[in-house]
């Protein structure tokens, strides 16, 4: 019995010092939670560039500035012609994204040997003056210049260009006379297989088309229409700029609308009943948005 005893207890010290013998579990490394920060494109880097300002910026929302130029085709490294740059921006993209790419920029701005009297030739070589000084900042590259009007001469020179775009200029052209002159200086301006992008207010196909043009808003048809003529291909359009809520029959055409939000007529008067929040709350205006190329 004795020894059975102590077998028993012999056997339990060895299960314990066995117990205590065993090594630990090793702790698992913590692992660090780094957050993966998603790669900005070529194109979002220019939309971000610091040239551009707050309000420019806010504006994003309405004008689709990467998702535009991506449906017109638009690569870094090719030659770009923007016609009437006005104040610069889609300019504050377009330069810098082409001259990161090795690309060029024309920028075909307003014809001072059109303008009507001495005072607004004077005004208008002001303007391009001053557009030039504020690019002339390597960080957007070596921008080219020329003009366009009803009387100008090329665009750049024939089959130089890869893509010629405009935003919102149709129906000045339409105000000038000179529509038709515009879309042949950009067929010949540009490469086969080269792309013609247009952005313009959007007129309602039910609506009556004014062949100046005075409402800002111009039939699909009509910029289709001119764009075939000078022999482009139509390769399709966007909805990308579109906004359903704007009816296109304003007191004072597209310009009652934001950015401009304008209130008075010529006469300095508002209309009766006049509620320029109605008008804000439709936002900037219904767009078309589309893509002509030069045959190969």
């Amino acid at each position: 019995m004795k020894n059975f005893l102590l077998a028993g207890a012999a056997l339990s010290l060895i299960t314990a010092c066995s117990q205590a013998a065993a090594p630990a579990k090793p702790e698992a490394p913590a692992v660090e939670m780094v957050e993966t920060v998603p790669e900005l494109s070529p194109l979002q880097v220019a939309m971000n560039d610091s040239a551009r300002s707050d309000e420019e910026k806010a504006r994003d929302a309405w004008r689709h500035p990467v998702e535009t130029l991506e449906f017109f085709g638009v690569e870094p490294s090719d030659t770009v012609i923007e016609i009437w740059p006005g104040g610069g921006w889609y300019t504050n993209i377009l330069a810098p994204y082409l001259a990161a790419g090795g690309g060029t920029l024309v920028a075909a701005g307003f014809d001072p040997a059109a303008a009507p009297d001495e005072e607004r030739r004077k005004r208008t070589e002001s303007r391009l003056a001053e557009f030039k000084a504020n690019y002339a900042d390597p960080h957007f590259g070596t921008i080219e210049y020329s003009v366009f009007s009803g009387i100008s001469g090329p665009l750049a020179a024939p089959g130089s260009a890869d893509a010629v775009l405009t935003f919102r200029n149709v129906h000045n052209w339409m105000s000038g006379g000179y529509t038709e002159k515009f879309f042949t200086d950009a067929f010949a301006a540009l490469k086969p297989g080269g792309v013609l992008g247009v952005v313009e207010h959007r007129l309602p196909s039910t609506a009556t088309q004014d062949p100046t043009g005075a409402t800002g808003y111009v039939h699909e048809d009509f910029v289709k229409a001119r764009a075939i003529a000078a022999g482009f291909e139509f390769a399709g359009p966007s909805e990308i700029n579109a906004n359903p809520a704007d009816t296109a029959d304003h007191p004072f055409g597209v310009w009652t609308l934001p950015p401009n939000s304008k209130s008075t007529g010529s006469d300095g008067n508002t209309p009766d009943g006049f509620d320029p929040m109605r008008y804000a709350d439709i936002g900037e205006s219904d767009r078309m948005t589309l893509k002509f190329v030069k045959p190969e």
